[in-house]
């Protein structure tokens, strides 16, 4: 019997692998003929710093085969195919695939994948490879011959963005005998604190630099409040605490550091606001919030019956209290020193020279005062020389002019500069002195101009972190509409549609706002909607090539060939630039060889 049975054994499993290895030709015949392989969506499109997308295969089932699996392995190719990332793969074996309800006798496979966005890898094509392969170990793979192209290139929303830049200007310099002045600097507190914060958002090195500064003082009057909340508000003493926290270290820095001011030859006054309304009314109406919002708020505050619990209680039942809780009460933990000093004299006869020493080390930066060495800034032409004299005076002074001014000149030179990587080193220079400027004087409209000169560098977290302080402080309506107008455009740049959506709830319409909603609704596939923003566009600039272009990608998405045609024939004709751009534009990609879309662009 053992002598009939090894030889038995042997013939089965030789015959068994003889087949195995002749199903495998078969297999891949039979899988790839009617198979079809997209990527969702079409073309791959990126989402701030990534390509997220999704591959869907389908193969006929008659391949199935006991013991061989067919797959499809994906890469990326790019660098002109020098290149390529290895994405992974798709097999049809049991519990990776389902049966295609919509395509008999189809078997459907989906499966996601991510890739980095870079510029590198923009043009590149999606390749996707067959093979079958027996499921043992050390199986044999038979592949195909050929890649299939599932997509090319990458289409970033980023690009297409629009952010109308404002024009950032200096601010006027002026070199006055009158010397003397008060001084204003904002604190703000973490909730339910009175300590102060060393970290961003405080004034704690300018205020420390006024008293070193030895300027004669008469006077400071420091304020302190709270916000609503009931973290805040139900701390009765806390404003209190805040104001004497604040004199405390105002005292001690003067008894350390002051050689020509004495605590006891200056006059302090304090102020606590303790519940009151009229700061909170003060940011409300100067906020973003939308005028039936504004109303409710001040008809809660306004109701005489109340108590002051009660009205902060019915502001959370408000539609507008996540805006309130977010931008508003951090600003009301306020605390303010207001410091009233004199200095010497000085004639303007003087100032260019000394001004031209001191830049160049001649004498020492103090035979100017502040005002008068920046002011020389206004007294040449050259942008190198102007640069020189605000960095002067911003390492001497650290004032928030110097700082401010510094920024606007290192903006026009970046403005001027052909190289990419070094008008890029000039935008974050001046984006830094922005800031620094804002922390020494706390406006919405200076932390707008950081966010502005961050956003042009592309340093986006920065840019986004200086957007919202800069909402949180308040200012004038069409300021703010501004500031939310380009955080949508920079949410939209990083991926966070539903972010940018909310924004732009507050930025209120313009052209810029109209073509981004559009891009955002042509994104998420709501046509009608994305049309409407055109439209809307279009009509505040008849003239523009970019709502008519955009109503071209919205015909190319919905297969309407004779639109697309008829609308980059439109926007062609008013701004030729749009020809090259859709060439390129990986939307036409369907048409770029049709007669209509050719006609077009002539």
């Amino acid at each position: 019997m053992i002598i009939f049975l090894r030889p038995l054994a042997f013939w089965l499993l030789a015959t068994t692998l003889l087949v195995s290895s002749c199903a495998l030709p078969r297999v891949l015949k039979q899988a790839e003929e009617g198979r079809t392989v997209v990527a969702r969506p079409t073309p791959l499109t990126a989402s701030g710093e990534a390509v997220p997308f999704e591959v869907v295969a389908r193969v006929p089932a008659v391949h199935l085969h006991k013991g061989v699996a067919y797959e499809l392995l994906l890469r990326y190719r790019y660098e002109h195919g020098l290149r390529e990332d290895t994405l992974g793969r798709i097999t049809f074996t049991t519990g990776n695939f389902v049966y295609d309800d919509e395509h008999k006798g189809q078997l459907l496979a989906t499966q996601k994948f991510t890739i980095p966005n870079t510029p590198s890898r923009n043009p590149g094509e999606l390749l996707a490879h067959g093979q079958v392969r027996e499921l043992k170990q050390n199986g044999k793979v038979l592949r195909s011959a050929d890649d299939l192209r599932v997509a090319r290139g990458i289409a970033d929303p980023a690009r297409l963005v629009t952010r109308e830049d404002t024009v950032l200007t200096l601010l006027p310099e002026h070199a006055s005998n009158n010397m003397s002045g008060t001084r204003v600097l904002p604190f703000f507190f973490d909730e339910d604190k009175w300590f102060i914060r060393g970290y961003l958002g405080t004034n704690v090195a300018a205020l420390e630099d006024l008293i070193d500064a030895n300027q004669q003082t008469k006077q400071v009057l420091i304020i302190a409040g709270h916000s609503p909340d009931s973290a805040d508000a139900h701390n009765r003493l806390l404003a209190s605490k805040r104001v004497r926290m604040l004199l405390y270290y105002y005292k001690q820095r003067v008894k350390t550091f002051s050689y020509l001011n004495k605590n006891e030859n200056i006059r302090y006054d304090t102020l606590a606001y303790v519940r009151k309304w009229d700061t909170f009314l003060q940011k409300v109406t100067t906020s973003a919030l939308k005028a039936d919002q504004i109303d409710s708020v001040v008809t809660i505050i306004n109701d005489t019956k109340g108590t002051f619990e009660q009205k902060e209680k019915a502001l959370h039942q408000l539609s507008a209290f996540d805006y309130i809780e977010q931008y508003i009460y951090p600003v009301l933990r306020f605390g303010t020193v207001a410091v009233t000093y004199t200095a010497p004299k000085r004639y303007d006869s003087e100032v260019y020279l000394l001004s031209k020493k001191i830049v160049e080390k001649q004498i020492e930066s103090d035979a100017l005062t502040p005002e008068e060495l920046r002011y020389s800034a206004t007294l040449t032409p050259l942008l190198a020389e102007k640069q020189r004299i605000y960095e002067v005076a911003a390492a001497n002074t650290n004032s928030w002019e110097a700082f401010h001014n510094l920024g606007v000149v290192l903006l026009q030179r970046a403005e001027k500069e052909p190289s990419l990587k070094i008008q890029q080193a000039y935008y974050r220079r001046a984006a830094v002195n922005f800031t620094l400027a804002a922390h020494r004087n706390p406006t919405a409209e200076f932390f707008y101009h950081a966010a502005t000169a961050y956003h042009r560098a592309g340093d986006r977290l920065e840019a986004l972190q200086n957007y919202d302080y800069a909402i949180k402080l308040g200012g004038p309506r069409p300021l703010l509409r501004k500031i939310f107008s380009d955080r949508a455009a920079l949410e939209i740049e990083v991926g966070q549609a539903d972010e940018a959506l909310r924004s732009l709830q507050y930025a209120g319409p313009s052209y810029q706002n109209y073509l981004n909603r559009a891009l955002i609704e042509v994104n998420r596939e709501h046509y009608d909607l994305a049309l409407e923003q055109y439209r809307a566009a279009q009509a505040l600039r008849p003239t523009a090539a970019a709502p008519i272009y955009g109503m071209a990608v919205v015909a190319a998405r919905q297969s309407n060939e004779g639109a697309v045609g008829n609308f980059l024939k439109q926007a062609v004709a008013l701004d030729r630039r749009y020809a090259q751009r859709a060439v390129e534009d990986l939307e036409f990609q369907d048409y770029a060889q049709g007669k209509v879309f050719r006609e077009a662009l002539k």
